[in-house]
Parts: structure tokens; sequence; C-alpha cells
């Protein structure tokens, strides 16, 4: 209580607990790798290339690539920006070390909410697809009794450990590879056979349309500073991430370039399609492709679910250890090493947003919400070049350069944001605000 007491009301410093049990390093490169691909690749392979279709037609072909190149100049930002840190906390804590405290806790709210409805809009995605299976899943009391064991299962596994947690990402990521790699290879030659390599033409579309699309390729290709987070359980942050973010961007554009180009190719009308890859493989294998697909979908989606339920938590684990958020939620469990307290809480938020938000409703959210904090890493580039000198294992060439281009373009997209939803964005900015009044005067932690 006097913790408690000590950070809210001001103080100059509080004095910290007795020695207390840390988190363990064991993500290896290729586990970090891994999740990389697991925090991106979830409910925007399954859910997002028939609303691709419908926003841009045809020349989505060419927005998905064009949109990869995009998130690359960011992902380069974050690689240069990452490899200077060792700890948990990932966006927060750049943002917090090159700009301040005030900074560092918006970007620790938004980055906490974006993890949220990522997660949530996978939940949505999973039970839709499972519609597909069983239809009943989709209404109210079946969908309340799926989402609850969805999340709660992942919830304890991550609880009891994060070798745990990170074997389930590792496992899931394969599972999810072998039904998309199948869409594409069964598509790829169905396409050459019928001499479809290249789609027909639609009619041309508006600035706005490309922008809109644009905006949701930024929720289909984000998710990859999720994986950045639990640096702190990480065997070498600093060699890494760079290698991991790379590995990483090139699998997830690889597969959604070739998913899209099936999606369009195959089905004729894809921007009328829900379960645009399930109603894929109906037309290229029959009935059967349609239902392998479906479970394909749905071990990808828990997939997806299982990377945010291991990387959310440490947002706001991060939070408390620098002294931004109530000093329980830093706590780590004597016997699993998890910060066990967070993992709760991060779960049943998710569990609500799945429970009371819409697929679309999440993916707005998240996608603005990564606008913001992008923006920011970009700008940390120079920044911490000048504050860091010398902390960075891994640079940019022409560092500056990328960071202003980055900028730009997340300030072009959030032009197309959809202000509807501004109310929870206005939200989130007040309530870190309130974080940092009531934090702002505390000292240190006295070690």
């Amino acid at each position: 209580m006097r913790c408690v007491l000590a950070q809210f009301c001001g103080t100059t410093a509080r004095v910290s607990p007795p020695p207390h049990p840390v988190l363990v390093r064991v993500i290896g490169r290729w586990s970090l790798a891994a999740l990389v691909v697991n925090c991106v690749l979830g409910s925007a392979v399954f859910g997002l290339p028939s609303v691709i279709a419908g926003l841009v037609g045809r020349a989505s072909l060419i927005a998905v690539p064009v949109a990869g190149v995009a998130i690359a100049i960011i992902v380069a930002c974050y690689a240069e920006v990452a490899s200077q840190f060792a700890q948990t906390g990932g966006t927060y804590l750049y943002i917090r070390a090159a700009f301040g405290r005030f900074a560092g806790i918006q970007v620790g709210w938004f980055n906490l909410l974006g993890r949220l409805t990522a997660g949530a809009a996978g939940a949505n995605l999973f039970v839709i697809y499972l519609g597909a299976l069983w239809r009943p899943a989709t209404l109210a009391l079946p969908r309340f009794l799926i989402l609850t064991p969805l999340v709660g299962i992942l919830a304890v596994v991550n609880y009891r450990g994060v070798r745990a947690g990170t074997q389930v990402s590792n496992v899931f990521v394969v599972a999810k590879l072998v039904p998309l790699g199948l869409v594409c290879v069964v598509g790829a030659f169905y396409l050459i056979a019928t001499h479809r390599l290249v789609p027909a033409p639609t009619a041309a579309t508006t600035a706005g349309n490309w922008l809109k699309a644009m905006l949701v390729l930024v929720f289909a290709y984000g998710g990859f500073e999720g994986a950045l987070i639990p640096m702190g359980e990480a065997k070498d942050p600093h060699r890494d991430v760079a290698f991991a973010l790379s590995v990483g961007l090139i699998t997830v554009g690889v597969i959604y370039i070739l998913i899209q180009w099936v999606v369009v190719g195959v089905l004729p009308d894809p921007a009328h399609s829900d379960r645009p890859l399930t109603d894929a493989m109906a037309i290229l294998i029959g009935h059967d492709g349609a239902v392998l697909i479906a479970v394909g979908a749905l071990i990808s989606l828990y997939g997806f679910l299982s990377a945010q339920m291991l990387t959310g938590p440490r947002s706001t684990f991060a939070l408390a250890e620098h002294g931004d958020f109530p000093p329980w939620f830093a706590a780590v469990h004597p016997e699993f090493r998890t910060p066990h307290v967070s993992i709760l809480v991060f779960a049943s938020l998710l569990w609500l947003l799945a429970l009371f938000g819409s697929f679309a409703w999440n993916v707005t959210l998240s996608a603005a919400a990564r606008l913001f904090y992008y923006g920011m890493t970009c700008i940390a580039v120079p920044v911490l070049r000048r504050k860091q000198p010398t902390a960075a294992s891994f640079r940019i060439p022409g560092g500056p350069a990328f960071a202003v281009l980055g900028v730009v373009i997340c300030m072009i997209l959030f032009a197309a944001v959809d202000f509807s939803r501004s109310l929870i964005l206005a939200t989130t900015f007040s309530l870190a605000l309130v974080n940092w009044l009531l934090v702002r005067r505390a000292g240190p932690i006295v070690s």
C-alpha cells in the first residue's frame, strides 16, 4: 500500500520491495523471428483480402506489395531503435528514452490499445470462421462459451511460463504456414493452368479508397512491434532484433502477395466474401478444401492470439517496472517467473473487447493506434542517435531520411482513419494524461 501511495500521490521517491524473482531470458533468434511472424499473421490474412479487393479491385495486387514497401521503411526504423535496448517494454521504452515520460506513457497506452484490439479482432474472426463449420457459433450464447475458454486457456499457458508460451507460439507458426502455403501452391497451379496469371482489370478507384486500403494494410502488416516487447526475456536482443524483423517481414510479405493473387484470381466476386480463403479453396478443391482451410484458419487465428497473450501483458509490466503504472503490474510469479498480474489483467480486457466489439471495429482502432506510435518511433531514430550515439548494434544507411519518410507515410495514412472511433482514441489519450499527472512527480525507484 505504501508503494502505491508513493507512486500516485506525488512523493519524490519510494523504496523498492525486497529482491524478487526476475524474468528469464529464453527466447532465441529463431523463436523471436517466429514470434514476429505470429504477431503479424493472424486475422488479416484470412479476413482482409476481400476488404482490400472491395476498396481497390484487382489493383489490390499492386496495393499489397506497395504497402509492404511502406511498412518496411517503418520496420527499418524499429530495427535500429530496438537494437539499443535489452529490457522489456518495446515501443514504450524507446519513446520514453527519446522524448521523456509523458510521451512514453502516451505511447504505452496506445500500444496497449493496439495489442488488445488486434487480439480481440483475431478472436472475433475465430468465431466467424468457426461459423463455417458450426453455424450457431456466431450466436450470442455460443459466442460467449467459445471466447471464454479461447482466451482463458492461453492466459493459463502464459501464466505458467514464458518458455511454454514461446513454444506454443512456435508450434502455431508452423501450423498456420501449412494451410496458407497450401492455398498459395494450389491457387498458383490453378491460375497457371487456366491462363489467369493476370486478373482482368476493374474500374479505376478513388484516392480515398486507396488511402483506406493502405490503412487496412497497415493493420495487416502491423503487429511486428509486439514481438519486441518481451526483450527482457530474449537471449541476445541487441543482435537478434534486426534479423527477426527482416525474416518476419519477408515471410509475411510473400504470403500476403500470393494470397491476394489467389483470392482475386479465383473468386468471381472477392469483395463480397466474408471468408475469402475458404471460398477460394471451395472452388479449387471442393468442400473438403474449404473445410481444411476453415480448420487452418482457426489454428492460425489461435496462434495469433497466443502471440498477443505472450507479448501484450509485457506492456503493462514495463510501464510498472519504470514507475509509470501501479507496482503490482510488475509482479513476477516466484515459481513461473512470469508477470502473472499483467497477464490476468490483459486477458480479461481482451476477452471483454472480443465479446462486445466487432472485427471491423477492433481492426480500425488497432490501425489508428499503430500509426501514432509508428510515427513516434520513426522520429526517435535521429533523436536516439544524438542521445545514445554508440548504443545501436544496427544502423540504417541514411537513417534520418528513413525517419522522415516513415513519419510522412504515417501522417498520410492517418487522414484515412474513420474518426467515428475517435472517442476511443481520445479516451485513451485522456487516460494516459491522467496517468502522467499522477506519476509525474514520483522520483526514480530506489534499489
